[in-house]
């Protein structure tokens, strides 16, 4: 598949590299060469990223806190991880915005499709922080629906793993992995992708999701050159 414009989405948990939580810099900063070799191939950049390695407002619902404010704890952890990497992209000298759903405008734009748009037509990398700026709804959902917004050509999910499997491959060796899965199969199977929010809007929209490694080098950059690399959902 030629790609234009991607949205690549990260897991807070993927920055926290070796460390129990938190930010680990050398992670960060191999995400960020990653991210600069595609922007150097002509490619547009979109990224939304999690804050679990922060914080996760559905632990703090099971501990009693209010779940709507613990989600909007997560979302301010999601902006923590987009401040983290715009500076690790400019350390790369990569133009980046940070557009976020909550408005902290002493620190990022407030999101605006035209806007984000007209950033990435100019050739520079755009995060978007604070998920939708809605509780109750994942950073996978947000995802989907930035892509959706932004007219991104696909959902690249940067994971562990190597792509989808039929079990979890870090708890069973024999894991068979899918090269190509429907949406529809993948419901069937109940295999765990994205939320079922995320996926059903990804299904709806014929947008498809290329779920595969981060942690290994180069990935990123073989699969926006048409390297079968991870698993594609499509409808």
């Amino acid at each position: 598949m030629e790609y234009k414009r991607i949205l690549l989405k990260l897991s807070g948990e993927a920055l926290m590299g070796e460390r129990q939580y938190g930010i680990d810099p050398k992670r960060l900063s191999e995400y960020a060469k990653e991210i600069k070799e595609v922007v150097q191939k002509g490619i547009q950049v979109a990224i939304v990223i999690g804050g679990g390695n922060i914080f996760r407002g559905v632990a703090g619902a099971a501990n009693g806190m209010d779940r709507v404010q613990g989600d909007h704890m997560g979302m301010l952890a999601t902006c923590i991880n987009g401040l983290a990497l715009q500076s690790a992209l400019e350390d790369q000298d990569v133009n980046t915005r940070l557009q976020t759903a909550l408005e902290i405008k002493e620190v990022a734009e407030p999101y605006i499709k035209r806007k984000a748009i007209r950033h990435l037509e100019k050739g520079r990398v755009v995060i978007f922080g604070a998920g939708t700026g809605n509780p109750y709804f994942t950073t996978d959902t947000a995802a989907v629906l930035r892509a959706i917004e932004i007219d991104a050509d696909a959902i690249l999910k940067g994971t562990r793993v190597a792509g989808i499997f039929d079990v979890d491959p870090e708890k069973n060796k024999n894991a068979v992995k899918y090269e190509t899965i429907t949406f529809k199969e993948v419901i069937a199977k109940g295999l765990k992708v994205m939320d079922m929010t995320a996926f059903t809007l990804s299904e709806e929209n014929k947008l498809p999701i290329t779920v595969f490694d981060m942690n290994t080098n180069g990935n990123l950059l073989k699969l926006v050159s048409g390297e079968k690399i991870g698993t594609i959902v499509t409808n």
